[in-house]
């Protein structure tokens, strides 16, 4: 294992070198570009197999990603934001044939009007599409992630694609240092491709990849998708744990900072995870008893094992990266709305639960806001209410 600084983007092109992929088609896209650049890189100095595919968009690099998959290859791809986007009708094609393609996705603004930096719209929009969706709090999960990835797609229970999510600029092109494994120690882990039952180039069984299902099939399917993803929970946390003794990192569904004791708790995803345990840092010296839950593991979501660090609080705020327009009437964001769902039945739930939005089209939280969302969960704690949408963090008057 060795101790280096990388940025972002390339700490995941370093864990793809290390994979070695098949097959790996993309298109490039800011702030995802970075990735494939150096990726191909690799490619060309001969140190990976890999066929690379430059494709004319991200639906066709998805595309390709699915042809290969199904014809039984170990498959990768990247993509951001509007790219993500052109993916859509790609994206439940890929899930529900049940392939294990792995796709890092710098997270971006959606247009219009036109943005580059970062925020959560893109992939949060593809949270009913099917996908396993890993969310990274810094350069170091991203590049454990992006390895953990391939060993859950291809478990054979789940057999399922998985998001890599990283924040667009914060972390894809910011510089940190973290710790790598060996390649062999990669190979190793990952192990070899294993081959699927069924795939396009067995001619001895010759099969149909997508065929048509009326009403008599297409539910059944539908509730394959379900057991799979249910089956994703255990294997998840089988992967992080053979990880655990590789490299003594440990991972899970929350990142769970100082909440044990906690009254009031702020819930978000991605670099502000990291973040915020600064504030928790100084707001403790003063001696308030406040905590942070990290997201890392948005699909599935284990909603009981988030009940059991909620037991007891007094307030909960969740952090929201993008919206979604006409929710609760005024629009509210994705994760709070996972989090109240799933603490509606449950008898210990925090008396006060709210949201906020932030940080849309990349404007950046500030310390004093989460400052500002700990004294605000106090306020309505005394007063017993909470609004559904509590404000909107760094926004202009």
């Amino acid at each position: 294992m060795a101790r280096v600084a990388l940025t972002g983007g390339d700490a995941v092109a370093l864990a793809m070198k290390q994979i070695n992929p098949d097959v790996v088609a993309a298109y490039p896209i800011t702030p995802q570009t970075v990735i494939m650049e150096k990726f191909a890189e690799y490619v060309a100095d001969g140190v990976v197999d890999t066929v690379l595919i430059t494709v004319e968009s991200e639906h066709s690099a998805l595309s390709a990603c699915v042809g290969a998959s199904a014809a039984g290859a170990r498959v990768m791809t990247a993509t951001a934001s509007q790219g993500l986007a052109l993916m859509w009708e790609i994206l439940y094609i890929a899930s529900s044939l049940r392939l294990p393609i792995v796709m890092p996705v710098v997270t971006r603004a959606l247009s219009a009007p036109i943005n580059i930096h970062c925020d959560h719209s893109d992939i949060m929009g593809t949270r009913d599409s099917g996908w396993i969706i890993l969310f990274s709090k810094n350069v170091q999960e991203a590049y454990d992630n992006t390895i953990q990835a391939i060993r859950i797609a291809e478990h054979p229970d789940v057999s399922l694609p998985v998001m890599v999510g990283l924040d667009g600029f914060i972390t894809s092109h910011a510089m940190e240092t973290l710790e790598v494994l060996d390649d062999d120690a990669v190979k190793k882990f990952i192990g070899e491709k294993r081959t699927p039952k069924y795939t396009l180039l067995n001619t001895e069984e010759p099969i149909t990849i997508g065929p048509l299902a009326l009403p008599d099939a297409y539910f059944e399917f539908k509730r394959q998708q379900v057991e799979a993803m249910q089956n994703a929970v255990r294997a998840i946390e089988e992967v992080a744990k053979e990880y655990e003794k590789l490299t003594g990192r440990s991972y899970g569904f929350f990142d769970a900072y100082k909440v044990d004791d906690a009254d009031y708790v702020v819930i978000s995803a991605g670099s502000t995870a990291d973040s915020i345990t600064e504030v928790v840092d100084e707001l403790r010296s003063e001696g308030k008893k406040v905590g942070s839950i990290g997201i890392r593991v948005f699909r599935p979501f284990h909603a009981e094992l988030l009940l059991e660090l909620l037991a007891g609080k007094k307030g909960v705020a969740v952090l929201d990266r993008s919206i979604s327009f006409g929710a609760h009437s005024s629009g509210a964001g994705p994760i709070f709305m996972e989090v109240r769902s799933a603490l509606y039945d449950y008898e210990e739930k925090p008396r006060i639960i709210t949201n906020y939005i932030y940080g849309l089209g990349g404007r950046d939280i500030l310390p004093e806001h989460v400052k500002h969302v700990f004294n605000e969960l106090e306020k309505f704690y005394s007063e017993g209410r909470a609004p559904i949408v509590a404000g909107y963090l760094g926004l202009r008057e």
